[in-house]
Order: C-alpha cells, then structure tokens, then sequence
C-alpha cells in the first residue's frame, strides 16, 4: 500500500506565478510559488477531516532529492533539486519553491504561458507523513490532523485543478484514531499519539497474518 499522499493548495494561496527573465539575461521563464502553507486549515479531506501543516513539517526533507512536476506527470519534469534546477525554502508562510523551466515549446505552451496568463490554477506536493509524525484530534465536531514531520517529499509544482484527493494512508491513520477512541485505548497511561501507532502496528500485523 502506498504512503504517498497528495496535496493541494488553491490559486489564492498559492501565490503561483511565471517569472521572465530579467533585464539583459535570456533563457526560459522561472516558476514560483507556495505547494504548502503552514498553520492553515485544509478543505474537508475525502469527507472526514481536515488537515493542518505545522512550521517545520519540511525541515529534514528540503535536502532530499525532490523533483518538479506538472500535475504530478513524471512526463513534465519541470525540474529537480539535484540538478539545482528545483529550489526548495520554508519561510513562515509555508513550503516554497522555484523551477527554472525547460526551455521547450511544450513546457512553454503547457505550463508558463498558462502561469503568466493566470489560467493555472494551483500548486501541489506529494508527501510521506513520518511515522508519528502527524496528531488528530476532534474540535467543534470536525476531526482535525496536524501534520508535524515529512519523511519524504516525493514532488512539487503547479496543478491545473487543485483538489483534495482522498487518500489512503491518511484514512488508515483516521481510522486508527477513531479505533483508539471507541476502545479507549488512549487514556491517561497512553498518548494519543502513543495509541494510534500501536494500533496501526495491529492493523499492518493483521494484514500480514491475512495473506
């Protein structure tokens, strides 16, 4: 099963742009944006939950060897910090990146030309949530995830149609946690945390037992 979850992050906070060349300098247009905000509240995630990211979640991962894509299209490959084509920084907005874009006709007409004229709508990552790295807990009725370390950032960049899909590790997380409410396994001798990891070890050993 895999681990990878996918996130978006709307136009309006994204800050998606196509940045020319400057003054006297030629080659192809840079991209810039935000693929995560910290402290800020996602959509409601596969219709359960919402999710928060917290200052510092990308803290281990901004040396790993992440590439920039199109939608997540290994196909447009955008750009890729081992090569210094991908530039990754946390600042206290959130996660931000800059590509320097091939410099083709279908990177051009896909990609920049729909940037520069604000047709592109969002910019995404996909990620691997540390193990214990992530909190729930419920507030108001509405189940909340705060994500406090990233094991592995897989890809950034921007997205035509920024959207929440629903994923499955995510849930088998979700589930865990509602597990350990109903049986009261997170009690005063257990953390929260402590609870949901012994239960997800139960699940993945019940699985193995299964096949």
């Amino acid at each position: 099963m895999s681990e990878i979850e996918k996130r978006m992050l709307p136009a309006q906070q994204c800050e998606l742009r196509a940045v020319p060349p400057s003054d006297g300098q030629s080659g192809p247009a840079k991209i810039a944006g935000y693929a995560a905000v910290f402290n800020m509240r996602s959509d409601l995630l596969g219709g359960y939950f919402v999710e928060i990211i917290a200052p510092g979640a990308f803290d281990e991962v901004l040396a790993q060897d992440v590439r920039g894509l199109f939608n997540h299209d290994p196909n447009y490959l955008l750009g890729r910090t081992i090569s210094g084509t991908l530039r990754l920084t946390t600042d206290e907005r959130g996660l931000a990146y800059e590509i320097d874009t091939p410099d083709t006709m279908t990177i051009r007409d896909l990609v920049v030309a729909p940037i520069a004229r604000g047709d592109m709508s969002g910019s995404s990552f996909a990620m691997r949530v540390a193990p214990g790295g992530d909190t729930w807990h419920e507030e108001d009725g509405v189940v909340v995830r705060t994500i406090y370390k990233v094991a592995e950032l897989r890809d950034v960049g921007p997205v035509s149609f920024p959207a929440y899909p629903d994923s499955s590790a995510a849930q088998r997380s979700l589930d865990a946690w509602k597990q350990a409410q109903q049986e009261g396994i997170a009690a005063h001798s257990l953390s929260e945390r402590e609870a949901r990891d012994r239960l997800l070890t139960m699940i993945e050993l019940k699985a193995l037992g299964a096949k």
